[in-house]
């Protein structure tokens, strides 16, 4: 609901309106409250992936302590460029960036199980990958043509699809924990119901910033009942804090520098889909707390600061990044579209990256904890999906598009031994998952007739109706 209180009507639907500091402080943190757990857990994953150990005794662990101190610092350097911007870098628009999970399906495979030895390849993928999406925001309007609703749909499907299994594994104990006595036990699940029971709770029957933090609040009552309950010792967190230093700056090619083919065609590829994504939250941002039509020099400007944003990241050993969209859906419900709030927003992450013990905190919540949170998050990425399938027109062309693409990749996905023959880098971009089926919906689209749209569905769905748009067959 809008807050009336904090300036007129057409004040807080002027993005460079600021607020009173009492109010826009309050509202700046909302901001960070709501994207939080989603921007650094991609970080947790892929340094799971990576197979980091998680303790504070692990030789591992200033690591994936500095993972996560990159992904809330460089989450708000890309968050001010696009509310400050340099030059035509940044939409000027309250838009908020954070860790993209769609990237998760290329990042996981590139570093399996290789340790810090496979981050040099990935942050250098990063980069390029980066400086390319960058280059996108040049043309980014002329080819949204070739990614409508079916493809995106698709994509962003395939995408909570490809990471549902790590929210179950991480729910059951994590995957370290695979085929011990423990893994699956109920007090692991327990600990992840109770995180999810919390967030929806919260989430639906809550108003204001409890409502909008649901899932972080979660975690909270989670990480608590995991201390009750003898799942995380208090000796262990203060470790975690006492290992973790007050202050530290971010350093430039950590890990060093390897240019990867998988790595680097990888994060080009997904860029296209990271790019429209953005453009869509700023089309929402216009629409929702303006109620006009994002301009082409907003639209632009979004694109090079998602790009440049992701490539400064790579040089220090952040990750890629991207709008968030529940952050563009928190403007519609506050109505302030201040883009100075936002900055506050992105000032409180930097300081936060600054200061590993932060980050120590973090990495202290138990693995069955997160995994009630990444369940809900995930599970909200497919149905995201769905709901942007909702506006395609389920004739025969598209059915039989979604139906190979979707067949192809997610097949692909589940069995990465059928392509065991094939070399190591279109080997890693082929058991995606996400690439071949991507691939496959874009050319498709591009390539079938249109005339085919008008043809029964009858001979694909055995009869099963699915000819009206936003409707699925049967």
């Amino acid at each position: 609901m809008t807050d009336q209180s904090i300036g007129t009507a057409e004040q807080l639907k002027d993005p460079n309106y600021t607020p009173s500091l009492g109010r826009a402080v309050p509202l700046g943190i909302q901001h960070v409250l709501a994207m939080f757990v989603s921007n650094v857990t991609p970080a947790i994953i892929v340094a799971g992936a990576a197979g980091f150990g998680f303790g504070s005794n692990s030789p591992d662990f200033p690591e994936l302590l500095y993972m996560i101190q990159m992904s809330m610092l460089f989450a708000g350097v890309a968050t001010l460029l696009q509310t400050v911007s340099i030059g035509p870098v940044g939409a000027k628009l309250p838009i908020v960036q954070g860790t993209s999970f769609a990237f998760l399906p290329i990042m996981i495979p590139l570093v399996a199980g290789k340790g810090v030895d496979g981050l040099a390849a990935l942050f250098t993928g990063v980069l390029i990958g980066g400086l390319f999406h960058a280059a996108l925001g040049t043309v980014i309007g002329k080819i949204r043509f070739a990614l409508p609703p079916l493809v995106t749909g698709l994509v962003v499907t395939m995408i909570g699809l490809a990471l549902v299994k790590v929210g179950i594994q991480y729910a059951a104990g994590g995957v370290p924990a695979i085929g011990t006595p423990e893994y699956g036990s109920l007090l692991n699940w327990s600990a992840a119901l109770i995180v999810i029971i919390v967030t929806l709770g919260l989430k639906f029957f809550t108003r204001g910033m409890l409502s909008v933090s649901a899932v972080l609040v979660g975690l909270i009552v989670g990480y608590v009942y995991a201390i009750l309950v003898g799942m995380l010792p208090v000796a262990s967190i203060a470790g975690s804090w006492n290992n973790a230093s007050a202050f530290a700056l971010p350093m430039p090619f950590k890990y060093g520098f390897e240019m990867s083919a998988a790595a680097i065609i990888g994060f080009c590829l997904m860029a296209f889909i990271s790019a429209i994504e953005t453009v869509g939250d700023v089309s929402g941002i216009a629409k929702g707390g303006a109620g006009r039509e994002a301009t082409e020099e907003e639209i632009k400007g979004a694109t090079y600061a998602d790009g440049f944003g992701t490539a400064v990241a790579g040089i220090f050993g952040g990750l890629p990044n991207t709008s968030f969209s529940q952050n563009v859906g928190l403007i519609a419900m506050t109505g302030v579209m201040s883009r100075h709030v936002v900055t506050i927003g992105a000032i409180f992450l930097i300081i936060c990256g600054l200061i590993p013990k932060v980050g120590g905190v973090i990495r202290t919540v138990p693995i069955e904890v997160l995994g009630g949170g990444v369940i809900v998050m995930f599970g909200m990425v497919v149905a995201a999906g769905i709901s942007m399938l909702s506006d395609v027109d389920w004739n025969r062309r598209n059915m039989v598009i979604f139906a190979i693409s979707l067949s192809v990749g997610l097949g692909l996905q589940l069995e990465p031994g059928a392509v065991q023959y094939l070399p190591d880098t279109l080997r890693i971009l082929m058991t995606s998952g996400l690439l071949p089926a991507a691939f496959l919906a874009i050319v498709l689209n591009l390539v079938l007739p249109q005339e085919l749209s008008a043809e029964s569905t009858e001979e694909v769905s055995g009869g099963l109706a699915g000819d009206s748009k936003g409707s699925l067959p049967g």
